[in-house]
């Protein structure tokens, strides 16, 4: 329940707008002069001085009027531009000003000329408007200040809100040590700071409550607000080193993210995860049932790479927790490294390239090929062998291509009925299976000596899919005539030495699980796994999941949105919809999708009903996990 007679006292620059609007005014007033960014510069550090209180106000606003060289016909324009940057969070909050606008007041130190026009469209009128009022010469240029008003004097906040002799509980909502002198002083009950535009430590370093987002601060003090759980408290953990990107995506979306450039072993992930919402990995990370077990919020795994064998998904799945990866984003990394290693192999490069770096001159054609006319044999023909199939034929190669599933042949590629059979035929072996733990030795010492003699191998799936005893055998003995690793039974976590018993070959190309890191796909893997993450906290979505029934549901209008997980026993719906009806709720729509051992439920209704329902939902029997959107 609201507290009787509380009120609500907001600064204006950088809280209910993102930017300091003489800050915008200079811009505006200085364009085209040469001395501008100089003069920008001054006000933007005079401007400072005077919110963390290092200088006097009356000086810094005296001393930046004097620099602006600004008329009263610039100020329309000003309104303008500051209609435009509206901080984020304030202007998705709008029915907390209209509903709670008797209570809400402006102290600021900026200037009523532009501050009235932009707080009236949010319900505060004016005579609960404090701030200055510019002094204008006959020309209208803007040549000081009422020296008369409090809010022009140092502290001037402090005798501004004495005068005002408000009733009831009053919280101050700014960005500035200026606004937490309110509090200090004692008139003030509680001081929040606004740290969505800018982090002030002086501010925050002594406020009641750091608030980055309007969001918050209605949350704290459970007001009417956007969305049902501030972005803030929703910790995000990124292992592994994954683009920064992703890191800025997620963060610009207002959520708590913390980069770790390592993988973490099961011991300290199971410390590590408690408390965090989202889990952000590569390929090495282990989410195991103990890490999940520990995992006391956790909501979805966002693999930023293919494979999610080094997730336990059944166990995920069962604890409500979703799983997404990136399955198309590096593809033509893969296939662009496998094409370029085929021709290095054919062409012998790698030993020619090593002699050279050797002090050795040794030109000839002996042992090197064109790839036109030869046969590339593709083992798992899905979005990278593919690709790889139309990419190899442009060259002039023939494609042939194994797969357990059917699978279209693109172009005049010919599929072969067994492996055997393609490994009979084709010159260079390459391999794009998936990390199913079935496919370990997939390629041994029997598959080996089914390839035409003198063949090439390439790896560039799971590094447990080759037998490298064997390979290594048949690259002593001539068997195998090149081969191109990327992959390992057994890789390191981090940078550093590294073993591997193909080393030496100078027919064989060795990487260091690099298929798909180019700066393009871990781009796009920075964007398409957040992506999808941010779909699913903010609107339910599970669209491409990996371990989850998918459902593609429409953007929320004005509703609250329920998500319902559960075990998929029977009569469980008829449960859910026995509450629903029990507390009268106006359904607008409601969708479900489910396998053999889970179902989700999303049902969209009006915003008034009775909160309890709420608890009767969550007690329901064989629910995994229960959560409220709006």
């Amino acid at each position: 329940m609201v507290e009787a007679g509380r009120k609500y006292v907001f600064d204006f620059d950088s809280t209910l707008t993102r930017v300091e609007a003489l800050d915008v005014l200079a811009e505006m007033t200085l364009q085209g002069k040469s001395n501008k960014e100089e003069v920008i510069n001054e006000i933007q550090k005079i401007t400072n001085l005077g919110i963390d209180g290092d200088i006097s106000f009356t000086e810094s606003l005296e001393k930046r009027i004097k620099l602006l060289n600004a008329n009263k016909s610039d100020l329309k324009g000003l309104v303008a531009e500051l209609r435009q940057k509206i901080s984020k969070s304030i202007a998705s909050n709008k029915e907390f000003f209209e509903k709670y606008a008797d209570d809400i007041y402006v102290i600021s130190c900026g200037f009523k000329e532009f501050i009235d026009p932009i707080v009236k469209e949010y319900n505060i009128p004016s005579d609960r408007v404090y701030a200055n009022t510019f002094k204008f010469d006959e020309e209208g240029n803007i040549v000081g200040f009422d020296e008369g008003n409090v809010l022009s004097q140092h502290n001037g906040k402090i005798e501004c809100l004495k005068q005002m002799d408000l009733d009831g509980e009053v919280q101050v909502i700014g960005d500035g040590y200026s606004d937490y002198v309110m509090r200090e002083a004692g008139i003030a009950d509680k001081f929040f700071a606004y740290t969505e535009n800018v982090h002030r430590d002086k501010a925050a370093d002594n406020a009641d409550h750091v608030t980055p987002s309007l969001d918050e601060f209605l949350f704290v003090n459970d007001l009417p607000r956007n969305i049902s759980y501030p972005k803030n408290r929703i910790k995000i953990l990124l292992l592994e080193n994954v683009h920064t990107a992703a890191f800025e995506n997620l963060s610009d979306e207002g959520f708590s993210v913390e980069l770790v450039k390592h993988s973490l072993p099961e011991e300290e992930l199971i410390e590590k995860i408690k408390g965090v919402h989202v889990l952000g990995i590569r390929s090495k990370t282990q989410v195991t049932q103990k890490v999940l077990d520990a995992a006391d919020k956790l909501l979805v795994v966002g693999a930023f790479c293919i494979g999610t064998t080094q997730i336990n998904l059944e166990h995920a799945k069962n604890r409500g927790v979703v799983v997404f990866n990136a399955p198309y984003s590096n593809t033509r990394s893969v296939v662009e490294l496998a094409i370029g290693e085929i021709i290095m192999l054919m062409r012998s490069v790698f030993a020619r390239s090593s002699e050279i770096h050797n002090g050795q001159w040794q030109k000839t054609a002996a042992g090197s090929r064109e790839v036109r006319g030869k046969n590339l044999g593709i083992v798992g023909y899905g979005n990278i062998g593919k690709q790889l199939s139309v990419l190899a034929e442009a060259i002039g190669m023939r494609v042939y291509y194994y797969d357990v599933e059917d699978s279209l042949a693109l172009g005049n590629a010919k599929k072969c009925n067994t492996l055997e059979d393609l490994l009979n035929i084709s010159d260079v072996v390459t391999l794009h299976i998936d990390d199913n733990p079935a496919n370990k030795n997939f390629i041994g010492e029997r598959e080996i000596n089914q390839m035409k003699k003198g063949a090439m191998l390439v790896n560039l799936s799971r590094g447990f899919v080759v037998d490298i005893d064997a390979l290594v055998a048949a690259l002593e003995s001539g068997q195998i005539g090149g081969a191109a690793v990327d992959v390992y039974p057994e890789e390191p976590r981090s940078n550093g030495d590294f073993k591997t018993k193909l080393q030496g070959f100078s027919n064989v190309i060795l990487t260091p699980h690099v298929g798909g890191s180019t700066e393009e796909a871990q781009r796009d893997i920075a964007d398409f796994v957040p992506n999808k993450i941010m779909d699913y906290i903010n609107s339910g979505n599970t669209v491409d999941a990996v371990n989850f029934p998918n459902i593609r549901l429409p953007k929320q209008n004005k509703a609250h949105r329920f998500l319902h997980i559960h075990k998929n026993v029977p009569g469980i719906m008829a449960k859910i919809n026995e509450v629903l009806a029990k507390f009268e709720l106006n359904i607008s729509s409601q969708y479900l999708s489910t396998d053999s051992e889970v179902g989700y439920v999303i049902t969209d209704l009006d915003k008034e009903y009775n909160k309890d329902v709420i608890k009767a939902l969550r007690k329901v029997e064989n629910t995994i996990k229960f959560r409220v959107l709006y």
